[in-house]
């Protein structure tokens, strides 16, 4: 049997979770995506503290050790919110993957050329 599309797949799943519990990202006007891109930043906010606090940041303190367990799950977590926000933006797997190769090659570019000035118009293509 084929595997599906793993990137498909998540975005499928998240928006089957998102209509689970009330939030249709398909189906939002201006003033609602601003909220929801703003909840999922906010969310995101909260769990990147939750996964730095899963490494020992803290210099003064010898009592932490890193959990990589619970940093997976933090990694995921930001992962539901990130397509949560794409989906808000009307953006599909495929749109974000398209979207990914050209800032990779955004990115290899200025790395090419030593990226001694920011450049906004190298992105606008995005």
């Amino acid at each position: 049997m084929d595997q599906p599309d793993q990137l498909r797949e998540l975005f499928r799943m998240q928006q089957a979770l998102n209509l689970r519990i009330g939030v249709d990202t398909s189906n939002m006007d201006e003033a609602e995506k601003t909220q929801w891109i703003l909840n999922y930043c906010r969310a995101m906010g909260q769990e990147l503290a939750e996964l730095t606090d899963s490494v020992p940041w803290k210099w003064w303190a010898k009592y932490q050790k890193f959990d990589a367990q619970n940093a997976r799950v933090e990694v995921v977590d930001l992962l539901h919110f990130l397509i949560s926000m794409a989906q808000v933006l009307g953006m599909s797997a495929d749109d974000v993957f398209a979207a990914y190769l050209k800032k990779n090659e955004v990115n290899f570019k200025r790395q090419d050329s030593g990226y001694v000035a920011k450049d906004a118009a190298d992105s606008s293509h995005i």
